[in-house]
């Protein structure tokens, strides 16, 4: 006892102290367990992976983040009271999948008069979405104790601007210039001059002001009675080169976010069964494709995949569009128009792009608007020209469409002469994967 005493009272006298008196069995509450596992949030061109606890932190992989049109804007978010991390009670998605629900509670805090917090007296709980180049968080604390707790939260930013391809790994020679983070009109911005020439901006807002704010780091000095409780508001927009636009506030955000989803859900059917496991199946695949569905200046695509996978691919598109057309051909609508627009008009062997063939993968970013990778888009695919001719004729089909179809008659004739004249090398009537035709892996 007297070892296991000694042990305790270096790692925290103060706290130490009271617990002999309380309960000289008592653990002091200090970790959670759950701390490696991410959650994701999309929404157009973004996306965020999180931990569980709705932090950014580059460990394991180093993959965590808020990118935005192929750039990671955050790079790190830290969420701390009496500089303790919170402990994780649980994470939840909403069912439609555009708002994450956080709920966390304080590990012990030790007063200056000595006196300690219990654990679980402060309830945290963290709301947060993406809506529009944006992220949006409410972070409320609840007292649920009997006396008056006064505490310190910080809320910790940065911002390196990496493109997506480095994060996963690629190396590259030269980087443009960060600069130092400023505070300016009640933002804190972070900047970025890419070698493309491009600035791209992070800019964090506050509701309320904090009582410090140095450096990188935000302070909130909270007295809550009990029962009370408090609300803090962040609001991050993205902004490359001087398009700087007002941020919305967390709640009209939300608002215009959920009537942006009553809208969409309604592109696409119902389905209802008298198989309950079977209804939720279906809905929870109808929510997973609103949610990669991304309203392009061309029209509604699908996204392949999030997270690395979080933009438009040529044969998923179709694909996917493919096996939706008898509930929602509108997606077809706008696979078709999205691919009609960027099909190749010649030749670029960086890019595998030949007259008339349909794109595997296009990506944002400053690495593809440099060419350091080839995906500004990238061509290597057999199967999405003659799929991109299947996908017209069965939305014919299935819509009698004909002013769609007359639109982009010219791009079919073009494909079909493609598949003709650089798809099948031989001459076989049958396309061929060879030195010009690659099959891209992704």
């Amino acid at each position: 006892d007297s070892i296991q005493k000694q042990r305790l009272c270096t790692k925290n006298d103060a706290a130490m102290n009271f617990l002999e008196i309380e309960n000289k069995h008592y653990v002091l509450a200090t970790s959670s367990f759950a701390d490696q596992r991410t959650m994701v949030l999309k929404e157009g061109d973004s996306f965020a992976i999180f931990d569980w606890h709705g932090d950014i932190h580059q460990i394991g992989a180093g993959k965590q983040g808020i990118y935005n049109q192929g750039t990671r804007y955050l790079s790190n978010m830290a969420l701390s009271v009496n500089g303790n991390r919170p402990l994780l009670l649980s994470s939840t998605p909403r069912d439609d999948n555009q708002l994450l629900r956080i709920d966390l509670t304080n590990q012990d805090i030790v007063l200056d008069n000595q006196d300690v917090v219990l654990h679980g007296t402060i309830y945290i709980q963290r709301s947060k979405f993406l809506w529009q180049s944006a992220y949006h968080e409410k972070i409320k604390f609840i007292n649920f104790g009997l006396e008056t707790v006064n505490f310190r939260a910080d809320i910790e930013w940065d911002a390196d601007f990496a493109d997506i391809f480095e994060v996963r790994g690629s190396v590259r020679e030269k980087r443009g210039k960060p600069f130092a983070p400023q505070h300016q009109n009640g933002y804190l911005i972070f900047s970025y001059l890419g070698l493309d020439q491009v600035m791209r901006k992070t800019r964090v807002h506050l509701d309320p002001h904090p009582d410090s704010f140095e450096g990188k780091t935000a302070s909130y000095l909270i007295s809550l009675e009990p029962r009370a409780e408090t609300d803090l508001l962040i609001n991050i927009g993205f902004n490359k080169e001087s398009k700087e636009r007002g941020l919305m506030t967390f709640e009209s955000a939300r608002e215009s976010l959920n009537l942006h989803m009553e809208r969409t859900s309604k592109y696409c059917a119902d389905l209802v069964t008298s198989n309950e496991q079977f209804n939720d199946w279906i809905n929870r695949s109808k929510s997973d494709l609103i949610t990669m569905t991304t309203q392009t200046p061309h029209g509604l695509y699908p996204y392949a995949g999030v997270p690395w996978y979080s933009t438009a691919f040529g044969r998923d598109g179709i694909i996917t569009a493919m096996e939706c057309l008898w509930v929602q051909p509108e997606l077809a609508k706008g696979v078709l128009n999205y691919l009609a627009n960027t099909q190749a008009k010649g030749f670029n062997d960086f890019q595998d792009a030949e007259p008339g063939k349909i794109f595997h993968e296009t990506r944002g970013g400053e690495m593809a608007a440099l060419g350091e990778i080839p995906f500004k888009p990238y061509y290597g695919t057999i199967d999405a020209t003659p799929l991109f001719v299947s996908l017209a004729a069965a939305y014919l089909e299935r819509t009698n469409d004909l002013k769609m179809i007359n639109k982009i008659w010219p791009n079919i004739e073009k494909a079909l002469y493609w598949i003709d004249h650089y798809g099948d090398i031989d001459g076989d009537g049958f396309l061929d994967a060879g030195e010009q035709c690659h099959l891209a892996v992704a």
